[in-house]
């Protein structure tokens, strides 16, 4: 006789650049997540879904705490404080190689506020002696009250494992949220866009920080003799700004698209025509149109 089946829903929370999307991607073994160095880089909730035999996690990689300043950062506070008051448990990422600071202890007291139920992830420990892990064990268990705390390495996978293990304590009896062959909760077109949105990350460094949102204007689906047509538009606030995407003779923007491209037709399962258009448009992260188009 089988098990019943359990699912939970699980938030995940850290300030920037201590892995938390790259940690996502590796246990869902999928490219759920984008993946950049930059404060921000998620701005909306990413539903990154595990599957086992007889149960499933969906994993919400929430945008990080910060002060509303605007339309965006308004609407990506709020997801914060809702996901939290839904899950079943967080999983708070902390990087090991650093002592944690007062972002760290800024969002310790939420989550551990919360009242629900909290795992802690000590990332990037491949960088570390095991004396040095030790040590960071021993600070960031300092930080408040946890379920588990597991040190591991997004990057090379170790550890991902237990991860997985100390979060499926909380998956309680019941359906799947999500069908059950899927790795991600999120439309199509909204992962095609995260995509271009990382390869445009990637590429233009610290040059264009957070002035770019990207929109599928047109998805058509692949034939047997044709390839899928995707075009997308590339949104920024100014014309210098347009200027350093489009680059020299359209040098920059095709770079972006060649980029984006593999992972898109991964995404899609066939060969990908992808045309990227970059527009001005002024004050577009107070634009409820624009907005609700990036999803939630």
């Amino acid at each position: 006789m089988s098990e019943p089946f359990r699912s939970a829903l699980i938030g995940v929370a850290g300030r920037p650049n201590v892995g938390k999307s790259t940690l996502v991607n590796a246990l869902c073994g999928a490219h759920v997540s984008i993946v950049s160095d930059k404060p921000q880089t998620t701005r909306r909730r990413v539903a990154g879904i595990l599957n086992g035999p007889e149960w499933q996690l969906v994993l919400l990689d929430l945008p990080g705490f910060q002060t509303p300043r605007d339309g965006l950062t308004g609407r990506m506070q709020r997801t914060v404080d809702e996901t939290l008051a839904d899950v079943d448990a967080i999983l708070f990422v902390l990087d090991g190689t650093e002592a944690p600071g007062a972002g760290d202890r800024f969002i310790a007291e939420r989550v551990f506020g919360s009242g629900t139920p909290v795992v802690l992830v000590v990332n990037k420990v491949d960088r570390l002696s095991p004396a040095a892990i030790g040590e960071a064990i021993e600070r960031i268990a300092e930080l408040g009250e946890f379920a588990a705390l597991v040190p591991v390495s997004a990057r090379t996978r170790d550890g991902i494992d237990r991860v997985r293990d100390e979060l499926l304590v909380f998956a309680e009896q019941g359906p799947a949220l999500y069908p059950v062959d899927a790795s991600s909760g999120d439309p199509v077109r909204l992962r095609i866009a995260e995509l271009v949105r990382e390869a445009a990350l990637n590429r233009t460094r610290e040059e264009v920080p957070h002035a770019v949102a990207v929109l599928v204007d047109e998805l058509v689906p692949a034939t047997r003799r044709q390839a899928a047509r995707v075009t997308c538009d590339v949104l920024c606030d100014t014309e210098s700004q347009k200027g350093i995407l489009v680059g020299k003779g359209g040098a920059m923007i095709r770079s972006i698209g060649s980029d984006a491209r593999p992972e898109i037709e991964r995404l899609l399962g066939a060969k990908v025509m992808l045309e990227l258009t970059v527009r001005v448009r002024k004050g577009w992260r107070d634009d409820d149109r624009v907005l609700d188009q990036l999803g939630p």
